[in-house]
């Protein structure tokens, strides 16, 4: 199997706490890179960290809040300026075309009509069926987190690794599925221990470890309630720039 690479741009919550990125996940293989949600300060991350946002052909997003999609309009138009011509394919909930449309037009009026070099094209992914982007294959699960279209924890294979992601979500049964077997589960951990509706907290995620199944854990999404006790938790948390390798 070829080696796959997850590296954290983003691991930040919606507010930006500890001055992190929002949620951005680059997962390279030799079958090409994708993200993993692309928040509005995506572009700035990719940047940081030298990644070529032209060399982007899949994102996947897991819910239409702005720290999680907010950051397309402005790669599409990185894109334009850049002369881009490798075709973009963004894969979301019900909805996820017309949102990002009018995410562009909020924020750069007739943005989303400009002809382009490169084509963008949508795909809607919905609870418990599966999905092909190319060479990755992804099943999504629908999650507890309104955000106006729903909201979805993801389970995704790429070059015989299989990642799952919970999104924004309170506890579900649904996420078991979804980890079941993985070789990497990105879990929130929005709060240490406090119920917080709609997230996870670190207290609930190690208590449902065994029934999870996954090989690896590594938290995300946390806010500054998480981030001050880092200390006390036992599995392994991300930061902006942090690399795994599958």
């Amino acid at each position: 199997m070829a080696e796959v690479e997850i590296q954290f741009l983003g691991s930040g919550d919606a507010m930006g706490s500890g001055g992190r990125f929002q949620a951005c996940i680059l997962v390279r293989s030799g079958e090409g890179s994708f993200l993993i949600d692309c928040g509005a300060s995506s572009l700035v991350a990719m940047k940081r960290f030298g990644v070529d946002p032209s060399s982007i052909d899949r994102i996947v997003i897991s819910h239409l809040h702005g720290d999680h999609f907010g950051g397309i309009p402005f790669l599409i138009l990185d894109g334009q300026f850049a002369r881009r011509t490798l075709p973009l394919i963004i894969a979301g909930p019900e909805g996820v075309e017309d949102r990002v449309k009018t995410a562009m037009e909020v924020f750069f009026p007739g943005s989303s009509r400009v002809e382009r070099k490169f084509p963008v094209s949508f795909i809607e992914l919905h609870h418990g069926k599966e999905s092909g982007l190319g060479s990755l294959s992804i099943v999504a699960y629908e999650g507890v987190h309104p955000s106006g279209s729903p909201s979805l924890s993801l389970r995704m294979e790429v070059a015989g690794r299989v990642i799952a992601y919970s999104g924004d979500t309170e506890w579900t049964e649904t996420l078991i599925e979804a980890a079941r077997n993985a070789h990497l589960f990105i879990s929130e951990a929005y709060s240490f221990e406090k119920k917080i509706k709609y997230h996870l907290d670190y207290r609930t995620i190690l208590e449902q470890v065994s029934r999870l199944g996954c090989r690896k854990i590594i938290l995300t999404h946390m806010s500054q309630n998480m981030l001050s006790r880092l200390g006390e938790v036992k599995v392994d948390w991300a930061e902006d720039g942090k690399k795994i390798p599958l």
